[in-house]
């Protein structure tokens, strides 16, 4: 499946527009929620291809937003990057046990998120 529309789910509004600048001059098609709630609502909603998703947020944090999309049947052909400042190998391993398909760190590298969403589509 080829990735064209992706959903950024980040609180932090200068995250959210730092991963829609990255992901815009890569090529694909960005909207954003600013919750986790928003986000699982948006993404069953307009289906994206990718979800690229923030850990630390207030109310539902992202791994609970992971868990969920991973397991509902509307979403769970939906890939999932966490995207974090959460660095420890123990966050990855928690964040793929929780159905994320990859993990970046922040401040985001560009390149590296571009070069894992290509080899996901």
């Amino acid at each position: 499946m080829a990735i064209k529309n992706v959903l950024v789910v980040d609180d932090s509004p200068t995250d959210r527009q730092h991963l829609t600048d990255i992901l815009a001059k890569g090529g694909y098609s960005v909207s954003t929620a600013a919750s986790a709630e928003e986000g699982m609502a948006k993404a069953k909603q307009t289906k994206p291809d990718l979800v690229v998703m923030d850990v630390v947020m207030p109310g539902q944090n992202g791994y609970q937003a992971t868990r969920e999309l991973s397991k509902d049947d509307a979403t769970k052909s939906i890939p999932v990057i966490l995207c974090t400042s959460k660095s420890q190998e123990t966050d990855r391993v928690w964040g793929m046990r929780q159905g994320a398909r990859d993990y970046v760190t922040k401040p985001v590298n560009g390149t590296e998120l571009l070069k894992k969403i290509s080899a996901l589509g």
